[in-house]
């Protein structure tokens, strides 16, 4: 018997070892290249890497970062994702970037990055940001940032951008300890699902109407 347990704490510490290192693995190399041609690829961690010898300045560039996005729609909110997809230098090097422009009252709404901690630091305008913790705290830790501050997302965690000005736009600047840190919105993914998502279970989750959640499954 005490084998077994000796046997079960050695699983679990193991399986946990192995979680805790599920992000990005460290470079084996100076760098991996994306390409999305195999032929000449070596598959290394989520994108065939190009034959060193091949790369190009090209690989390493991404040009039109200060240009002003266009806000005009309803969140007024636009994003510019830097990633290993249209930086294929990026692959293997476990980072990221994106610009955020927000129009007036503009809103990043609530969302979380699967593989990614995210940090911001605002170049224009002010912005009221924060994250949520997990259950059960659900603990928000939120400020107000202008030109310069910076604030840091958990990798995870549920976090939001919003714009307070009702006159000026803003523009923010996020790394992400991702090649590729994904985005899940709370809303899209909830109410906007494909298929859609039970609505008994929703409107239960939600203590909503149900013809509430209709309507939502409708708008996303």
């Amino acid at each position: 018997m005490k084998g077994t347990h000796l046997f079960v704490t050695m699983a679990v510490l193991a399986l946990a070892s192995t979680l805790a290192y599920a992000s990005d693995p460290s470079q084996l190399q100076d760098f991996c290249v994306a390409v999305n041609d195999t032929k000449f690829g070596v598959f290394v961690n989520g994108k065939f890497c190009k034959d060193p010898k091949l790369a190009m300045p090209e690989d390493f560039f991404f040009p039109g970062l200060l240009n002003r996005q266009n806000t005009s729609n309803q969140l007024g909110f636009t994003v510019t994702p830097v990633n290993v997809m249209n930086l294929p230098g990026l692959n293997t090097l476990g980072i990221s970037l994106a610009r955020l422009d927000f129009a007036p009252f503009g809103v990043n709404p609530p969302h979380t990055h699967p593989r990614a901690t995210e940090v911001i630091v605002v170049l224009e305008g002010t912005l009221y940001v924060g994250f949520v913790t997990s259950n059960p705290e659900n603990r928000l830790f939120a400020k107000t940032l202008y030109p310069g501050d910076v604030f840091v997302f958990p990798e995870g965690l549920i976090h939001f951008q919003f714009n307070v000005a009702k006159n000026k736009n803003a523009v923010a600047i996020a790394g992400l300890s991702s090649q590729n840190p994904g985005v899940i919105t709370i809303a899209n993914a909830v109410f906007g699902s494909n298929p859609k998502i039970n609505p008994d279970v929703l409107a239960k989750a939600f203590q909503l109407d149900k013809k509430v959640v209709d309507y939502l499954q409708e708008v996303f």
